[in-house]
């Protein structure tokens, strides 16, 4: 593999719908440049320029990192590979790209074609574009999976789980408290409205939380982008929720009521992230063993 890991020339190599432009350290999806620091970037070129192949830890880790330097190549490389699946929206247990050979190393998988520097000199439009998770919503106001922190797996369900009960306490008490709930409403305009529109929420919000809950339980595949799917609508609703600590205005006074609310706007852009910190430590977990 030594002799064949050097290309003789730079090119770029497009594989699907990206292209990965060894001359200028670019990795682009459609022609927007898609955010890979240099090592990862350097891990890509290298299974790019060996498709099908399977190399070892230790051959990436010699064309990294030269003998005589001193480095965990382990966690460099399984950081690496993580950043690379993360930018591809590629998967360990569902590998488009970048296949995992437990104990061995890694392999490209899809097909590979070098494009020489003259063959086509068209510019690329240049964009400073960060990459779009698969299955998000695509805007600037939401965090990537690279710009969350590292967290423990565990943790990161435990809580996932918590705001999930959290959520399905909420509707319940709701549900077991009509009458006084009716009581509250009357001062309002359209009281009878906003009341059935509590009942009709809670009632079908309830099996959604119940699917979350075991999705994240029995670790179900697939559960990132499913819940990313979901995502907008728990979005309205969760929103429509934070006015839950409104509810108890018999038992708590309006100010705490309110700042209970302005905690709860947060919980549905906490429970993405959750997710996707998830995702990331799971990748992590598989890369490692």
């Amino acid at each position: 593999m030594s002799d064949q890991a050097t290309s003789p020339r730079p090119a770029r190599l497009r594989f699907g719908v990206f292209e990965a432009d060894e001359a200028s350290g670019e990795l682009r999806r459609r022609g927007i440049r898609i955010k890979l620091n240099a090592q990862p970037f350097q891990v890509l070129v290298l299974l790019l320029q060996h498709p099908g192949v399977v190399l070892t830890r230790e051959e990436i880790a010699r064309v990294l990192w030269p003998e005589g330097t001193f480095v965990d190549f382990e966690h460099g490389l399984n950081s690496a590979v993580n950043r690379i699946r993360e930018a591809l929206g590629d998967t360990v247990a569902n590998p488009r790209f970048v296949e995992t050979l437990a104990r061995r190393g890694y392999r490209f998988i899809a097909p590979v074609e070098r494009i020489e520097a003259h063959e086509d000199s068209r510019p690329e439009p240049a964009s400073a574009e960060p990459p779009v998770p698969a299955g998000s919503p695509r805007t600037y106001l939401l965090a990537s999976p690279e710009e969350l922190p590292q967290a423990n797996l565990r943790m990161v369900r435990a809580l996932l789980l918590l705001l999930q009960l959290m959520y399905v306490g909420f509707y319940v008490g709701a549900l077991a408290n009509l009458g006084e709930l009716e009581e509250l409403f009357a001062p309002l305009p359209y009281a009878a409205a906003a009341l059935n529109i509590l009942i009709a929420t809670a009632a079908i919000l309830i099996p959604v939380r119940a699917f979350v809950l075991c999705a994240v339980l029995f670790r179900a595949p697939g559960m990132r982008a499913k819940f990313l799917k979901l995502w907008p609508l728990l979005l309205a609703a969760d929103l429509l929720w934070s006015l839950a600590p409104f509810l108890l205005l018999h038992h708590i006074n309006f100010g705490l009521a309110l700042a209970c609310t302005t905690l709860l706007i947060y919980a549905p852009f906490a429970q993405r992230a959750l997710v996707l910190m998830g995702a990331c430590a799971e990748q992590a977990a598989a890369t490692a063993r």
